[in-house]
């Protein structure tokens, strides 16, 4: 079997919904022989749909959850795919400041056809013009937190897998 690439653990990706953490995550993931945690999975897993959460809970209390889960998940030895709020929470930024952390980003043109029919709380009301206030907002976080950018919109997830390797020093 060959050498897989090395890469500091656990590596974070940020960014906006639709961005690709979750496809670029488990490439990665696979690609560099590391377990990959999506964190909006592990809160569906533990907590229920995320819309669910929303129309029971509100958004507070999702944020609640959801800080809990990504504390839990910077501490283990993977990729880690982080919903595209989480980085709002001070704590949060705080535990990715010695972490590598790649912001993916993604056009408004590009992510429109990966959000149409989807369930996302936040887009509800508002859809794309929703989804360019919201990156608006998060933009100077994302910039902020990431130690590397990559733009998803027309790239192959392997070639994204690729240039993440080459930047964190990923070599056999």
């Amino acid at each position: 079997m060959p050498d897989l690439p090395r890469l500091p653990l656990p590596i974070v990706l940020v960014g906006p919904m639709g961005a690709g953490k979750s496809r670029v995550g488990g490439r990665l993931a696979a690609s560099i022989g590391a377990p990959f945690v999506d964190t909006d999975l592990r809160i569906a897993e533990r907590y229920g749909p995320i819309e669910e959460i929303f129309d029971r809970e509100g958004e507070e209390y999702f944020r609640i959850v959801e800080r809990e889960v990504v504390a839990e998940a910077l501490r283990e030895e993977a990729v880690i795919s982080l919903g595209g709020g989480a980085v709002l929470h001070d704590d949060t930024r705080d535990d990715l400041a010695d972490l590598p952390v790649v912001w993916l980003k993604v056009s408004s043109t590009a992510v429109a056809p990966r959000l149409a029919g989807g369930t996302r709380p936040l887009l509800a009301d508002g859809g794309l013009e929703r989804w360019a206030a919201l990156l608006e907002a998060r933009r100077p976080i994302y910039r902020a937190v990431a130690d590397f950018s990559i733009d998803t919109s027309r790239r192959s997830v392997a070639r994204i897998v690729d240039d993440i390797t080459g930047h964190f020093g990923g070599s056999p």
